[in-house]
């Protein structure tokens, strides 16, 4: 059992004064995350809790290699004691292991880490990518756009996600199929 109010307790503790727009993203992502729940069956609440925790790992207190999924994930294992299927999801949350390769760290987060497939990953990533920096909802195609223009063309993190997109939107249908019946 995951416990949702203890996960928002930590995400808020994380991110609330230190960095308020990601902590409001946060809130829409885990809005949006129990808003879709029911496609996940009895993984729900490891669903919303990751939501609540997937951007731990931007916390001043946690950067360590300045990759937020894989410092969240550690912090999550290694000083909370969380299960290991919500550190798998917050290690993995949208497409992380693109970006992990392009870093140089996509071995050391699988082998740390193991991919979780199917629709409670799908249910994160679309959660997680149809919420603006704001916690606003948005369109996949909006939250990449700003994406890309807020890193720029060339930077790791805007290339990373243009080679995520086609695995986003695939999370996209796969969730609106879900949802549809």
């Amino acid at each position: 059992m995951h416990d949702v109010a203890w996960a928002r307790e930590l995400a808020r503790e994380l991110l609330e004064e230190p960095l308020p727009r990601r902590w409001r993203h946060s809130i829409g992502v885990a809005a949006k995350a129990e808003s879709v729940s029911s496609v996940v069956g009895q993984d729900a609440d490891v669903l919303v809790c990751s939501a609540w925790l997937h951007d731990i790992g931007y916390s001043p207190d946690l950067a360590v290699t300045g990759f937020h999924p894989l410092d969240g994930a550690r912090y999550l294992r290694d000083v909370v004691g969380a299960g290991e299927l919500l550190c798998r999801l917050v290690a993995h949350h949208s497409c992380a292991c693109i970006e992990a390769g392009n870093r140089g760290l996509g071995e050391e987060l699988a082998a740390e880490f193991a991919p979780v497939e199917g629709i409670l990953t799908d249910a994160l990533t679309f959660a997680d990518m149809t919420t603006s920096p704001d916690g606003a909802p948005v369109e996949v195609d909006t939250r990449l756009a700003e994406i890309f223009a807020r890193y720029g063309d060339g930077h790791l993190v805007a290339e990373s996600m243009k080679e995520a997109r086609p695995r986003i939107e695939q999370a996209e249908r796969a969730v609106r199929a879900a949802l549809a019946g």
